[in-house]
């Protein structure tokens, strides 16, 4: 080994002489550190076992072989101390992680060794190890047999079982039953079962097709249990003050690995044979709680009656029944037994639970049972379950101690029960779900219900029991949201009440639809997101009138419509996005409008109109200020594309919408240095010019439009041509002020939008305004800052328009039109 190099040995050394020199060697221990684990507070043996672990690999690392196998020792012989029982378990994961890493830093090194020159095949044979790796590994192996303590000896060679490979082909075979026996001599039944425990996983890793040594540790398991009732254990737990319950569950981690060990593609007949020895052990609780958890839950559930037969004959001092009846029921939840059987084996399970006086243990193991009731019995016996938890758990407010079994609970429940008529027929559920005071796991527990619910309603509903339920748990998540409540978390719950809200329906039932809108109006005030969904639900309800209706309507239909506009003219002031009280505005409008209630939509568009002035010329969007520009532009070219239906008021002026929407955007306020306003003039001068066509583009049925207000009046056409001047006066004087500077590229943009307008909806006949055009084409291109290649697909269409006979006049410009080069 590395620590050996330098050392001088005499040729007349004898085999006794190393012997002893090795032993000295491995019992040059430090007392000290030992004593130094002793009186350590649990976080601080963790630490200190960490530390040991690292000292292990920087000693390695370093060369310091023999430090580190004193290390692995040191660490090992704290397997044989139980002065601290019930930390046995978590002490056996810390140290068997370093005896782990110990047997891949020997095999590792001697596979390195092997590797010179080349290294050995995937499935070597110890012929294909050179004599310098296998005089490495027998140095090893000799070491470890000079440990004078049994119990380290024993890990230590387990921890580096693997090496045999390079030793012998029967190695590995000829070690295990020797480790085996070893164990027997462990006086301590819970050292000895988890020194089988890790035997066991050493050997599943190295050699898995050699089950005999696995079987022979279960036997010998077997015969080890009189033991722990042995005057030896009982003394030890009276002076460390631990019940006999408590003590028997620290076996359990242990012999559940051995089993699963054990039962690993194990045939039918060995499980059985283990099973049969379970029983003649008789009344051994600890054993057959481990069979339960080790073996497949089929073998489990169909012979689930003959384990709740040795489940009745065990004693309940030793290991409470709750206990097996809970690892009875995961078996159960995961396959099914007989169907004949399943009633008995419910009734024979609850009858142990319900008597269970620990409300925490009784949840536990209710908790299990109710999987196994909902898949496989209707509403009436989960209902009975149901009563008997309440009925447990709300003694002493014993439900704050257990949430999380309550809440698993609800999801079994959920899992199993999609039709949430049946779900709420349950008389006891919601009385259940009262017991959910704690305000994050209720909220928690009513956005699971509705998860399901939206998931797995495929018809809308109007079943009053379904609607009662679930208002009631969109208000316990609405009432939630309070100051401190994220975006997130009100987004997410805003999402969950609007796929409710979608789901219900009254069909025909109009009234009855408005009237659950009006009562989520209220319930819902604090959620905005809900709000619009009510709005657009209503609005949507409105036209689903005028469509039933065919158009036809009665003096109740038209009251219900008006009343449904109402409702949304008295519902949008309270949003606090001015964009959606803007669309909103105007969506309510046209929606009024199709269902031919003319002043509840001038109401609407004029309210729209007066809410323009408050947008922000900025907003916080996601975290950030944007600029609210675009999204203003937007709206109102929207807004403008209804204005052509909107018929004027007869007491109000010709196109008085019109003009207070071009008045509003005189008065905004617009962004320094922004071309909008005018934007907006441009993009009114098409709505002006439809409006003046004697047919015009789109009506709406039933609705009389200007054209047939005016009918071609020249005062209407007066005022329209006049306010076209208007508008082109204003781009024009908008125009001239950027005739220099940054305001250039500005300038050649704004004249090209203006004079694809005037193309598009002018009589560039009248030579005043062909000129015009003229004039604002060659503006565009003045400073070169016109895209040319889109000049010059304009060009060509202008071409193609003046093929048509009725605007060959558009071949007078076309010469006049030059496209010129950027400077």
């Amino acid at each position: 080994m590395g620590s050996d190099k330098g050392k001088a040995t005499s040729p007349s050394s004898a085999v006794s002489e190393k012997v002893r020199t090795r032993l000295e060697e491995l019992d040059d221990l430090e007392e000290g550190s030992q004593r130094e684990l002793l009186n350590l507070s649990q976080q601080d043996y963790v630490n200190r076992i960490e530390e040991l672990n690292q000292s292990l690999k920087e000693a390695w690392s370093s060369d310091q072989k023999v430090k580190a196998l004193k290390i692995v020792i040191q660490c090992s012989k704290l397997l044989s101390d139980t002065a601290v029982i019930q930390f046995y378990p978590s002490k056996f994961v810390l140290i068997t992680d370093i005896l782990d890493t110990f047997g891949r830093l020997v095999y590792d090194r001697i596979w390195t060794m092997c590797s010179d020159p080349h290294p050995p095949p995937e499935g070597f044979s110890p012929d294909d190890v050179n004599d310098t790796a296998k005089e490495t590994c027998l140095n090893w192996f000799f070491k470890i047999a000079s440990i004078r303590e049994l119990i380290p000896r024993l890990y230590v060679e387990a921890a580096i079982l693997k090496c045999n490979r390079f030793l012998s082909r029967s190695g590995i075979q000829e070690t295990l039953p020797r480790l085996t026996a070893m164990i027997r001599g462990i006086g301590d039944p819970l050292v000895a079962v988890y020194a089988r425990a890790y035997l066991c996983r050493v050997g599943m890793e190295v050699a898995p097709q050699l089950k005999d040594c696995l079987n022979k540790n279960f036997f010998d398991l077997l015969a080890s249990f009189r033991q722990i009732h042995g005057d030896s254990v009982q003394s030890q737990l009276v002076l460390q003050r631990v019940e006999v319950p408590a003590y028997l569950t620290l076996y359990s981690p242990a012999i559940h690995w051995i089993l699963q060990c054990v039962s690993y593609r194990a045939p039918e007949a060995l499980l059985m044979e283990m099973m049969e020895r379970c029983k003649k052990l008789g009344n051994n609780a600890l054993l057959l709680n481990s069979v339960m958890w080790a073996f497949r839950a089929e073998f489990i559930a169909t012979r689930a009656t003959d384990f709740i037969t040795m489940i009745k004959q065990c004693d309940e001092a030793g290991f409470p029944k709750h206990l097996l009846f809970g690892s009875l029921g995961r078996s159960l939840a995961s396959a099914d037994p007989p169907e004949a059987e399943r009633l008995s084996i419910l009734n024979d399970a609850w009858k142990v639970i319900t008597k269970i006086r620990s409300p925490q243990d009784y949840i536990n193991c209710a908790e299990i049972w109710v999987e196994f009731t909902c898949r496989h019995f209707t509403k009436r016996e989960v209902n009975a379950v149901l009563a008997d938890i309440i009925k447990h758990m709300t003694p002493d407010r014993a439900f704050e101690d257990a949430y999380p079994q309550l809440q698993s609970v609800i999801r079994k429940i959920l899992t199993y029960f999609h039709d949430f008529s049946v779900l709420f027929s349950m008389e006891r559920f919601l009385p259940f779900l009262d017991m959910f005071q704690k305000d994050s796991v209720r909220v928690e527990v009513c956005r699971s219900i509705m998860e399901v619910f939206i998931k797995h309603q495929q018809e809308p509903t109007r079943d009053p029991v379904i609607l009662n339920a679930l208002l009631h748990v969109c208000k316990t998540m609405h009432d939630s949201v309070n100051s401190l409540t994220l975006e997130d978390e009100k987004r997410s719950l805003a999402l969950l009440i609007n796929g409710f809200i979608r789901l219900v329906s009254f069909g025909r039932d109009f009234e009855q639809q408005l009237s659950f809108c009006v009562e989520a109006r209220a319930t819902f005030c604090n959620l905005e997101p809900v709000i619009i969904q009510l709005i657009h639900t209503v609005n949507q309800l409105a036209m689903e009138t005028r469509r039933v209706m065919k158009g036809n309507h009665s003096r109740k239909t038209a009251a219900f419509v008006r009343a449904c506009a109402a409702y949304s003219f008295i519902t949008v002031p309270s949003l606090t996005s001015i964009f959606s009280r803007l669309n909103l505005y105007l969506l309510s409008g046209q929606v009024a409008l199709a269902n031919q209630c003319l002043s509840q939509a001038d109401a609407f568009l004029k309210a729209a109109v007066s809410v323009l002035p408050e947008v922000p010329r900025s907003m916080l969007v996601e975290g950030k200020q944007r600029c609210t520009e675009s999204l203003l532009l937007d709206f109102i070219n929207n807004f403008m594309a209804t204005l052509l239906v909107v018929p004027d008021h007869p007491e109000q002026g010709v196109l008085y919408l019109v003009r207070g929407l071009l008045n509003m955007v005189q008065d905004y306020t617009w962004e320094e240095n922004s071309s909008a306003k005018v934007r907006v003039y441009v993009s009114a001068l098409p709505l002006l010019a439809a409006m003046s066509q004697e047919t015009y583009l789109y009506t709406i049925p039933k609705v009389d439009s200007n054209e047939t207000l005016y009918g071609g009046d020249p005062k209407f056409m007066a005022e329209i041509n006049k306010l076209c001047d208007t508008l082109i006066g204003q781009v024009l004087d908008h125009l001239k002020a950027l005739g220099n500077g940054e305001g250039l590229r500005k300038q050649s943009s704004l004249a090209f939008s203006l004079f694809n307008a005037l193309l598009a909806h002018g009589d560039l006949r009248n030579n005043k305004l062909n000129q015009l055009a003229v004039n604002l084409w060659n503006l565009s291109h003045k400073h070169g800052h016109c895209d040319t290649r889109t000049a010059v697909r304009t060009l060509e269409h202008i071409k193609h328009l003046a093929q048509q006979p009725e605007l060959n006049h558009l071949g007078e410009i076309i010469p006049r039109l030059a496209l010129q080069s950027r400077a």
